[in-house]
């Protein structure tokens, strides 16, 4: 089982032989422990604003609160998108219902601060050696939950790892149980459908490949002391995924999701999946009962409404055209016919750049 991040060399290193040679195949793992640093940088703001909000929750709440972790990179496109999440973030702990949402933070995974340190409370994380994600930044994830699990003071018992395309729909309560964690299912993580290759990382003896839930590692509501032992797990399956050429051409950019629930699996932690969990539009149609809106997908349109998705639409909303440069305020809102969970979004974006100080000047 995977060993806690210690402070010093010595114990990181023992990090990449958290697993038995029994669970991986991992000679090439192990041949590049030295490369991974050493944790150098963090920023208080996230303590300090975690400490207030589990000091101002009622006892009850309190045992039960959460803490919001988001990571990021550090691009414009990360950044444009944690403002408005941070945004939606406070309007729904202040809320009614928002009792078990305690503080939030931006796990920064560039190993420098930004100008919006002082915006949104950070911890600042190193990043992967230079080459080790091997053009999949993604990697860089798990390594900076293993940090900010290390070095953080956390005052709350539960995390809620979420992502910077978050946007917050309504006030989030604790939806785990009994030991089990919360998580979104996703249609795409089919552990069944791809046994062969989770084998190598996932052996016999752990039990039938259904202990695997089909999940990612966010949405994902787990106890802390869960999430610390399982984070290391996580990360070095993630490498060994990315290193086996298999493994990597069979799961793509979804990866490191998989990674997550197998380390999961491995660290005996299941999930109750929620499908109210978020909504990720144009699919989703409706908001329904759904807390958050994951607006991962494109969104294009004809002036009827009808989706063209996979060609650009006369309207359109996607993140994407926003990677160098964030989205102007008051964006134009679909035509009529387009489903309400799309609709939703844009309002919800424009109301976010309204009010956030100096949009204006960021994305000019």
């Amino acid at each position: 089982m995977a060993a806690p991040c210690g402070s010093s060399r010595g114990t990181l290193q023992l990090l990449l032989i958290a697993l038995s040679a029994a669970y991986l195949t991992y000679s090439a793992l192990l041949s590049s422990r030295s490369l991974l640093p050493l944790p150098t940088a963090s920023f208080p703001g996230a303590t300090a604003t975690a400490a207030s909000s589990s000091r101002r929750l009622a006892s009850g709440a309190r045992r039960r609160a959460f803490h919001t972790a988001v990571t990021a990179s550090g691009s414009v496109y990360n950044t444009w998108q944690c403002r408005v999440m941070y945004y939606w973030f406070k309007r729904a702990r202040e809320a009614p219902g928002g009792a078990e949402m305690g503080g939030v933070t931006r796990i920064l995974h560039s190993g420098r601060p930004d100008a919006f340190v002082d915006e949104i409370p950070t911890f600042v994380a190193d990043p992967l050696p230079a080459g080790t994600d091997q053009g999949y930044v993604v990697l860089n994830r798990p390594w900076a939950f293993v940090q900010w699990l290390q070095k953080a003071d956390i005052h709350e018992e539960y995390i809620l790892m979420a992502e910077p395309d978050h946007i917050i729909v309504k006030p989030i309560p604790n939806l785990s149980r009994d030991g089990h964690s919360a998580a979104f299912p996703f249609f795409y993580i089919e552990p069944k459908k791809y046994e062969n290759v989770l084998r190598k990382f996932f052996p016999e003896r752990e039990g039938p490949i259904t202990k695997i839930d089909p999940i990612g590692n966010s949405p994902v509501i787990a106890r802390k002391e869960s999430l610390a032992k399982i984070a290391p797990t996580w990360m070095n399956i993630s490498i060994a995924m990315k290193k086996d050429p298999e493994t990597d051409k069979a799961f793509g950019w979804v990866l490191e999701m998989y990674a997550y629930a197998v380390a999961s699996a491995l660290h005996g932690v299941s999930s109750i999946l929620h499908k109210e969990f978020m909504i990720q539009p144009p699919w989703d149609l409706e908001i329904g009962d759904a807390f958050i809106i994951h607006y991962t997908y494109g969104c294009d349109y004809d002036m009827k409404g009808k989706l063209t998705y996979g060609k650009v639409g006369e309207w359109r909303f996607d993140k994407r055209s926003y990677d160098s440069k964030p989205p102007p305020r008051n964006l134009p809102l679909p035509p009529n016919g387009v489903p309400q969970s799309v609709v939703t979004l844009v309002k919800m974006v424009n109301e976010a750049t309204a009010n956030i100080p100096d949009w204006d000047s960021y994305a000019s």
